[in-house]
């Protein structure tokens, strides 16, 4: 079970090309969502990008240091996200099943 409650997070699509970065209180819920939108609504631009697979993600106690998280992570260029990312799963291995 986890204990924090806020997270900021990044899916990617299955060829690993294109990033989302967002924030939510539920990834798993969330994840799920991306992926329902990008089967059948394609509406936002993880859905448009078939972003739903999960590469990063950090866990946060308080949702206004989640929030300043995902605003700094966005203003990343590819590079330096691309680092974070590394550091964290340097495989980037799909990790929508380890945040259960």
């Amino acid at each position: 079970m986890m204990l924090h409650n806020y997270f900021v997070y990044i899916v990617t699509n299955k060829n690993k090309t294109t990033l989302y970065v967002g924030m939510t209180n539920n990834i798993q819920k969330r994840t799920g969502q991306h992926y329902f939108d990008s089967i059948h609504f394609k509406k936002s631009f993880a859905g448009k990008y078939n972003c739903y697979f999960l590469i990063y993600y950090e866990a946060f106690d308080i949702p206004s240091e989640a929030i300043r998280r995902e605003k700094q992570i966005k203003k990343y260029r590819r590079e330096k996200k691309d680092e974070l990312i590394n550091s964290f799963n340097p495989n980037r291995n799909f990790l929508n099943w380890d945040v259960f």
